[in-house]
């Protein structure tokens, strides 16, 4: 009889012979999506233009620990996607001159000890997994065992050290991804079209979600929808319903869905490329706007479309941003909510109009929600836009229940439209344009997701 332990599988010779044996061999091929690897070797040629002579190195990234021994799903580093073109867990590129050696660790196959006994590598836990050789053809780019990298040769800027060099390879990293390439755009074309499936696939849950589950259950049908047709939710997916939608980032999705209510869908899908959409509006749950509820949203829509319209080459960042702010000042005022003038509210010594809209207008898209947010300010905000670039347009209001500035009947209320632009030549593309802006469009496209029975009781 033993003594109550197990023994070591890995100590049993008998098990690790009869283990290594009688496999076929499965398709293993990188299962990258096309253009991923010409498009990473471009961007190392625009790095390679701005940072010459330098070698940089960068990594993927580990998962973080959710809880003792379970991980959070991975998700790459974004400059590290977009410099190789790879998504693997716990590797690192050296880039030089265009040029990239990747390190990343090998698969444990058959025959291999870890093939059983390691969890995080063998094949028996994750499936099969490719080879260095193979991932090497994918890219076009040399790849060695991790093992091999002894470090950053001496002079190498590294992206996750604590120094001005590191800042510095994270600013220019950030500025050059402002600027899209035909094969980003064709991404983020991909990531808005499902996102506008998305929002199609909830609104037809809503009766459902109004019957019990209420908003995680419209949060839920989405992020399905996203992993069923993308890498996933490119952040945390906001479903504000009722007095939930003033809050700017109600990702708790706790509440319920009530008939006569305002839902606020601010929801994105991304790619298995990894570029995200970032698209927003304000559904009538019960498929029409009440009289103060489309006030609201028509000033909201006001605002976004003086917004847009200031999305075109050479204009200044920020002037889609004042646009839409002064659409949202004269309408305060007009309602009796603001306690100045609008001239001294738009002032930088007022901004009073900010206690119902004190997030940003909108920012850049791409591999990440808020993109290239590591840019200088002057690239950032006091940059000129140019051909290339992919930015949201995104004023809102928000009227907190429990907001004592504002009427009984505007408390709970929020409003927000999203979306994404592309900066062309000649002014801009709205990605977005699938979805209705105007409140009767909305109030239309609502019903038809709801089985065309009209409103909502």
């Amino acid at each position: 009889m033993g003594d109550g332990t197990l023994p070591k599988l890995t100590e049993i010779p008998a098990f690790t012979e009869f283990i290594a044996q009688g496999w076929d061999s499965p398709a293993r091929t990188p299962d990258l999506v096309p253009g991923a690897a010409d498009a990473a070797a471009a961007h190392r040629a625009r790095l390679a233009a701005e940072l010459p002579g330098r070698t940089v190195v960068v990594a993927s990234g580990r998962a973080p620990v959710r809880s003792n021994d379970t991980d959070y799903e991975f998700r790459v580093d974004s400059d590290f996607s977009w410099l190789t073109g790879c998504a693997a867990e716990n590797a690192v590129a050296v880039v030089a001159d265009g040029e990239a050696t990747l390190y990343l660790p090998p698969p444990a196959r058959p025959g291999d000890l870890g093939f059983f006994a390691d969890s995080v590598y063998g094949e028996l836990w994750v499936g099969p997994s490719p080879s260095l050789p193979e991932w090497s053809a994918a890219l076009g780019v040399k790849v060695e065992p991790l093992a091999e990298f002894a470090g950053p040769a001496p002079g190498a800027v590294v992206a996750w050290a604590e120094d001005d060099d590191a800042q510095e390879l994270a600013r220019v990293l950030a500025e050059l991804r402002m600027i899209k390439d035909e094969w980003e755009v064709a991404q983020l074309r991909e990531a808005v079209d499902r996102t506008v499936e998305g929002f199609a696939a909830v609104l037809a849950e809503i009766p459902a979600a109004v019957a019990g589950p209420g908003e995680r259950w419209l949060q839920g049908t989405f992020d399905r929808y996203a992993r069923a047709y993308g890498n996933g939710p490119g952040y945390a997916a906001i479903v504000g319903s009722g007095a939930h939608a003033p809050t700017l980032h109600w990702t708790r999705c706790d509440g319920p869905v009530r008939p006569g209510e305002l839902l606020l869908l601010d929801m994105g899908v991304e790619t298995r490329s990894h570029y995200t959409a970032d698209v927003t509006r304000t559904f009538p749950v019960s498929g029409a706007f009440s009289p103060v509820q489309r006030q609201v949203h028509d000033l909201v829509e006001r605002a976004h479309r003086a917004g847009m319209a200031q999305v075109a080459p050479g204009r200044r960042w920020t002037d889609f941003h004042h646009a839409a702010m002064e659409v949202i000042a004269h309408g305060l005022h007009d309602w009796g909510l603001l306690p100045v003038s609008v001239d001294e509210a738009l002032s930088d010594q007022g901004q009073h109009h900010r206690r119902y809209l004190a997030c940003g207008i909108g920012h850049h898209l791409g591999l990440d929600v808020h993109d290239c947010a590591r840019s200088r300010p002057q690239a950032y905000h006091g940059a000129r836009m140019a051909p290339g670039m992919v930015l949201t347009v995104e004023p809102g209001l928000y009227f907190h229940a429990h907001d004592r500035t504002v009427p009984p009947e505007l408390r709970g209320i929020g409003v927000r439209i999203e979306d994404d632009l592309l900066v062309t030549a000649d002014g801009a593309e709205v990605l977005s344009a699938a979805l209705p802006l105007d409140a009767a469009g909305l109030e239309s496209y609502t019903q038809a997701r709801l089985g065309g029975q009209g409103a909502l009781r």
